[in-house]
C-alpha cells in the first residue's frame, strides 16, 4: 500500500452536517476500496487564492490515506462528479518519505561538520595567554625616546 495526501476544498455554502456526510463519504470510498485512513483533517473556512467557478472561500479538508493506485482512481473520479467539491488535489507521499529517512540514515553515519564542531560544547575558547587577532587595524605604537645621555663618572 502506499501513502497519498488528498486535499479538497467543498462549496462555502454548504452546510456543516452536509461537509461532514460528504468527508464521511470519502472516507468510506477508501476504506471499502481496501485502504486506511490515517488522519482527517478539517482546515475550515479560507479564503482561496483566486476565484474558483463563483467562489473566493472554500472549506478546506486533508485526508491522510493509505490504500492502492486503484482506490485513488476511484476517489479522484468520485471527487470529479460530486458537485459540492470545488477542487481536489491528491499527492503521493509515501517516496518523500522514503527519501527523507535514507538523508537521515546517511546524515547520522557521517562526521560532524566543519561549522557544527566549531559552535558545540567541545570548543575551547581562546587563552589569555595566547595573543588574539586585532578586530580593526590599530595605530602603531608611539616612537620610543631617545637614550639619556651618559652621565660623567664621578671618580674622574
Amino acid at each position: 500500500m502506499r501513502t497519498y495526501e488528498m486535499i479538497f476544498i467543498i462549496r462555502p455554502d454548504m452546510a456543516e452536517d452536509e461537509a461532514d456526510k460528504l468527508v464521511g463519504l470519502m472516507e468510506a470510498v477508501v476504506t471499502n476500496g481496501g485502504g486506511k485512513v490515517r488522519k482527517t483533517d478539517r482546515m475550515g473556512r479560507k479564503r482561496l487564492a483566486y476565484m474558483v467557478g463563483r467562489f473566493r472561500e472554500g472549506i478546506y479538508v486533508l485526508l491522510d490515506i493509505e490504500c492502492d493506485a486503484a482506490t485513488i482512481i476511484e476517489l479522484e473520479r468520485r471527487m470529479k462528479v460530486t458537485e459540492p467539491v470545488i477542487k481536489y488535489q491528491s499527492v503521493r507521499t509515501d517516496e518523500e518519505l522514503k527519501r527523507a529517512a535514507k538523508l537521515a540514515a546517511i546524515r547520522a553515519k557521517r562526521p560532524p561538520s566543519r561549522r557544527s564542531r566549531a559552535a558545540g560544547p567541545s570548543h575551547a575558547a581562546p587563552s589569555a595567554a595566547a595573543p588574539s587577532a586585532p578586530s580593526a587595524p590599530q595605530a602603531p605604537p608611539p616612537p620610543a625616546a631617545p637614550p639619556a645621555p651618559a652621565a660623567p663618572a664621578a671618580g674622574a
